[in-house]
């Protein structure tokens, strides 16, 4: 099955690469939109960016790195969760698993700056779970986009797609299992985990799951209608 869609991809012209690639790019800022509205939220992030939260804030205290942004540890544990993939297994790592991992970060720290006055508004219990729900499927929308573009997958969620492969589960399964692992690892590493975190560690894999053929749909007329 693997070789088979080697093959095809291989006969994928530049200009559809650049397509895929494109469509990739506004998935994941679509993505990261909604990731913001967690860490916005202060009601606890997503499950991978607890785990991020978790490793900036040991470093910070262990080592005094204050330097350190948010979004430029993100970038640093995708390129570790990325080189253990490409030991487990080159094929799934593209080059929008590239562009994924130099990007995402940078995107989080551009949307918190842009977004920041306007979230200090939302102050009531009621509307921060707004925008944690909001987020779950902004996340989950800009994630199926980044996944059936084809081009390549964020190195967080290659873990799930990875694991869904393997074990030949469904998504949504294998999303909040790893969902789940993300948590308790940043939980331990001092991130902060919220009712936004546990909303999205149930509705994230689950609104995915119906978000994928939708999108699969949709990027395929796409690129059908401008090949």
């Amino acid at each position: 099955m693997k070789e088979a869609v080697s093959m095809e991809q291989g006969k994928r012209s530049l200009k559809e690469w650049i397509i895929r690639s494109v469509i990739l790019i506004t998935g994941l800022i679509i993505a990261h939109f909604g990731v913001t509205l967690f860490l916005l939220s202060d009601l606890g992030s997503d499950p991978f960016n607890v785990l991020v939260q978790g490793i900036t804030r040991k470093l910070a205290d262990s080592f005094g790195l204050s330097f350190l942004t948010h979004g430029r540890v993100h970038m640093s544990v995708c390129i570790l969760i990325m080189l253990i993939l490409l030991i487990i297994d080159r094929s799934y790592v593209k080059i929008g698993t590239i562009i994924c991992m130099f990007c995402g970060g940078p995107i989080i720290d551009l949307f918190t700056v842009l977004l920041g006055k306007t979230a200090s508004n939302f102050t009531s219990l009621p509307s921060r779970v707004i925008m944690v729900a909001l987020g779950c499927i902004i996340l989950a929308y800009g994630m199926t986009i980044v996944i059936k573009s084809d081009a390549g997958t964020g190195p967080n969620d290659l873990v799930a797609v990875v694991i869904s492969d393997k074990l030949k589960k469904k998504f949504s399964i294998t999303r909040l299992i790893a969902d789940a692992a993300f948590t308790l690892a940043g939980f331990l590493m001092g991130g902060t985990v919220g009712v936004g975190t546990a909303i999205s560690v149930i509705l994230v894999g689950p609104v995915a799951g119906v978000f994928l053929p939708v999108n699969a749909k949709m990027v395929e007329g796409i690129i059908r209608r401008i090949e």
